[in-house]
């Protein structure tokens, strides 16, 4: 009967662990998934601004020499992170297919012209930089007109700038948030323990000498989810690096090393903080507060 009784406490002991380290784990996760955004943040509003492109329309008498200069000096401008040659003909084509409507063939002849689409580097896409480089374009003399959507460059600085302030605040709701789980874990985890504290204190142990196996068991506990949770986070990295690499969120071994530290290192305070919190909690009631 004693044997049944102390294997039922050691699967209750062992659930209990389980259910905390689970806890620990998907929470560190979580917030380790925001760590690497936060932490890529201005690679990502990077890799959003210089996805923009605006044309620069050719004159149709331009010689081909002149084009391929202009274009090499755009390409080694520090304001630009690419450029790309479109005929007329290629123009036609993607017009039509946006159209549905052969219209060159209406027409009789094509009304477009080369073109050579560039975009721009992240920190000069806005409409200051911009105005004034297709001022500069323009005074080229291979140049007819510039063409881009002054209100969409002005659209993607605000969403930009909103993004950036979402996850700022949304990391410290995370963080409110993962102090407030992981506490209850804990303290559900040692409210099945008040009584065995009470009684320690009771026949004369110090707060210390009871604290100190509970420290000793949270410690081992944080590590474990903390190595969990940043197995989890290197594994999404490695298995979706190429769908993060389109939208800027690439990692050294470095930088994920450092997150996947500060993840342990969180996780083992906190859960080392939060026992100490519950312990003290339930070493400060009195007998009769124990059953309610």
């Amino acid at each position: 009967m004693a044997k049944s009784e102390e294997k039922f406490h050691k699967r209750r002991l062992r659930s209990s662990y389980l259910s905390v380290v689970i806890s620990i784990t998907l929470v560190l996760f979580i917030l380790g998934v925001f760590g690497t955004l936060v932490m890529k943040a201005d690679s990502m509003r990077n890799k959003m601004l210089e996805e923009y492109a605006f044309t620069v329309m050719l004159k149709n008498d331009a010689q081909e020499a002149d084009i391929r200069q202009f274009q090499k000096e755009l390409e080694i401008s520090e304001k630009v992170v690419s450029t790309e040659f479109i005929t007329k003909d290629e123009a036609a084509e993607e017009l039509e297919e946006l159209l549905g409507e052969e219209f060159v063939d209406f027409l009789g002849s094509n009304p477009l012209s080369d073109a050579i689409e560039i975009k721009m580097q992240a920190n000069f896409v806005n409409m200051n930089d911009v105005e004034a480089f297709s001022a500069e374009l323009k005074e080229n003399p291979v140049v007819s007109d510039v063409v881009y959507d002054p209100d969409f460059v002005e659209l993607m600085n605000a969403f930009v700038r909103k993004i950036g302030s979402g996850l700022l605040i949304a990391s410290i709701l995370l963080i409110l948030v993962s102090i407030a789980l992981i506490n209850s874990s804990i303290r559900l985890s040692i409210y099945s323990k008040r009584f065995t504290i009470k009684t320690m204190q009771l026949v004369g142990a110090t707060k210390a000498f009871i604290q100190r196996p509970f420290m000793k068991n949270s410690l081992q506990l944080g590590v474990v989810g903390g190595v969990l949770s940043s197995a989890m986070l290197v594994a999404g990295v490695y298995f979706g690096k190429a769908e993060l690499w389109q939208v800027g969120l690439v990692y050294s071994p470095l930088e994920l090393a450092l997150i996947c530290g500060g993840m342990i290192v969180f996780g083992t305070l906190l859960v080392w903080g939060c026992t100490i919190f519950a312990v003290s909690r339930y070493l400060n009631l009195k007998t009769d507060d124990l059953y309610n």
